[in-house]
Parts: structure tokens; C-alpha cells; sequence
């Protein structure tokens, strides 16, 4: 019976969040940046591959975890960055998001010093569904069996939808920032035309800035934070990061409307062109007594695959190891 509360409890969790046509958060951090701002692609010119794997709550045995992978670099005959992302989000053993696009950001030189980047992305987004271990609540007979099939969601089916997103980026000497609008056809995940049922715009802003320590030639300061909001949910996050050519530190707060702050400590290794990170994620207070200690552990590799020519008219960005 222990394993059927557990069980029931996980559906009520993902479809609570279903029903409000949410997607996977997976909070601050530029490893994934390519899939949050289309207008990020390409601003460090080298072709750089990211892998991430994000295991959430770890140590509840709720099965959410996600896989991460883009790629993206300056092309000159674009005049701008282009890139990929492919993302596969897993809800227990009941809900899997796949989501997958091309992203383009075109380079403009504003100014001596001050560059803008304007980016599009258009991708796909597929909801999928199993209910075979699944357990639903009209199951459950007075005695604490598992009877019939439940009768809950029974329509709920997989669907492939498509999806828009566009965004900005400005780069002022040593500062960039962005401001990205995702899912802009607000794509219908179950196909009834419901409202309820339409996946919310994102809107993400994010700065960051590049500050070099006076008499330590190979130390910098990269001070990060951001912004997001989708629909009922909005969070703000606020950090900082420790660089030095071959290690970094960093540490970052995140406050959510649901009166939850929330810290996410990591460190990133670097050899050559391959880059080793990993971050953990914990809950320092929270109004949700349900809500878990441990939050997320995240780890991935970064491969940069050839150097971009830098003496074409752009400026690249040093992006936080976060």
C-alpha cells in the first residue's frame, strides 16, 4: 500500500502541473541557454557542444530527470550564431516531454563598444503519456486494494506540437545581457483547443558581467543573475561566479513565488576543450513543507570542437560556467 500512496501522490505532482500546461524548470544556468535565448547561439563563437544530465528531488525515488544537448557556433556566412538543442524530460514513468529546434541569431555592431544579437528559434514540443504503472485514486477500493483501471485522464494522449520563440541579446564592453519570449504560439498540448490546456510564454531576462581581479591576472569575477515568468510561477536569481583558466566556483540564490529560496552551489573543471561541471541544488527554506531538501543535481560535459576567426566585426562573451 506504502508503494501505491507513493504512487498516486506522484500523479496528483505531475498532472497538478500538467493541468496548468507547465514545463520542466530547469532554473538558472547558461548550459542551457541555447534552448532558453535563441539570441545566445554563436556569441562565443568556438563551436561549442553541451551535454547535461539533471536528476530532481534525488533520494525520493520520483524518477525526474532530464537529458540535455545543443550545439551552436559563429558561421560568417550568416553573418550570426546558429544552433540546435534537443532536451528529453522524464516525469517518473508516466510523463516524458521530448522538445527539439534550430536556433539563429544575427550579429550587429551598434556601436564602438556595443553589439546586438537578434535571435528566432523554431522547434518541435512532444508530450507523451504511460499509465501502465501508473495508479489512480478511483483504483483504490475501501479495503486498500487496487481494483479496475482508473477512468482518470483516460483520454490523455501523445502530441507533437510546433513552437516559436525569439530573443535579444546586447553586449557593452564587458556586460551582456538578453531578453528572451518563448513558446509565442502558445502550442495546444492535448489538442482541444482549451486554454487551460495551452503551454505558457516564457519570459526570460539574464545578465551577466566579466570583471578581472587586479593583481591576480588569472582570477575573474563574473557576477550572473535572472529573471523568469511563466504564467503563475516567476523566480529571480541572483549569483556569482569564480573563474580561473582551468577551474570555477560558483554559488547562486533563486527566489520563487511559492515563499521557497533556494541555493545552487557547483564547480567546473577545464582541460583543453573539453569542460567538466557539476552544480547541486538544495532548498534553504521553503513554504511547501512537502518540498524536498535536495533539489537537483546537475552534471555535463562541454566539448569546443574549433576555433572561430576573431577578428571579424562581433564581440564574443565569456558565458558564466553556471
Amino acid at each position: 500500500m506504502k508503494r501505491a500512496t507513493r504512487v498516486i501522490l506522484l500523479v496528483l505532482i505531475v498532472f497538478g502541473e500538467t493541468a496548468q500546461s507547465q514545463e520542466t524548470w530547469y532554473g538558472p544556468g547558461y548550459q542551457t541557454m541555447v534552448m532558453n535565448n535563441p539570441a545566445f547561439a554563436g556569441t562565443e563563437y568556438d563551436g561549442i557542444m553541451r551535454l547535461s544530465y539533471m536528476n530532481f528531488y534525488p533520494g525520493n525515488n520520483y524518477n525526474f530527470h532530464s537529458f540535455y544537448i545543443s550545439y551552436d557556433s559563429y558561421m560568417e556566412s550568416l553573418h550570426g550564431g546558429a544552433g540546435m538543442f534537443l532536451a528529453s524530460d522524464h516525469t517518473g514513468n508516466i510523463m516524458n516531454d521530448l522538445r527539439g529546434g534550430l536556433t539563429y541569431s544575427y550579429f550587429l555592431q551598434a556601436g564602438r563598444d556595443f553589439y546586438l544579437n537578434g535571435g528566432l528559434s523554431a522547434s518541435f514540443f512532444r508530450r507523451g503519456f504511460s499509465f501502465r504503472d501508473a495508479v489512480f485514486p478511483d483504483q483504490i477500493d475501501a479495503m486498500g486494494r487496487i481494483t479496475l483501471p482508473g477512468n482518470d485522464l483516460a483520454d490523455s494522449q501523445s502530441r507533437t506540437v510546433f513552437d516559436v520563440g525569439t530573443g535579444m541579446m546586447f553586449i557593452f564592453k564587458n556586460i551582456a545581457g538578453g531578453l528572451a519570449v518563448t513558446h509565442l504560439s502558445r502550442p495546444d498540448l492535448n489538442g482541444k483547443g482549451s486554454p487551460e490546456q495551452r503551454l505558457e510564454r516564457k519570459l526570460f531576462i539574464h545578465i551577466s558581467a566579466d570583471f578581472g581581479l587586479k593583481g591576480w591576472s588569472q582570477l575573474r569575477l563574473v557576477p550572473a543573475g535572472s529573471f523568469e515568468m511563466q504564467g503563475d510561477y516567476h523566480s529571480l536569481t541572483a549569483g556569482m561566479v569564480i573563474e580561473s583558466n582551468y577551474l570555477s566556483v560558483s554559488s547562486m540564490f533563486i527566489k520563487g513565488n511559492t515563499f521557497g529560496l533556494d541555493c545552487q552551489a557547483g564547480f567546473s573543471v577545464k582541460l583543453e576543450r573539453i569542460a567538466l561541471f557539476y552544480s547541486y541544488r538544495f532548498n534553504i527554506a521553503s513554504g511547501n513543507r512537502a518540498m524536498p531538501f535536495s533539489l537537483m543535481h546537475q552534471t555535463g560535459l562541454n566539448f569546443s570542437f574549433n576555433n572561430v576567426e576573431k577578428r571579424i566585426k562581433g564581440r564574443t562573451i565569456n558565458a558564466p560556467d553556471v
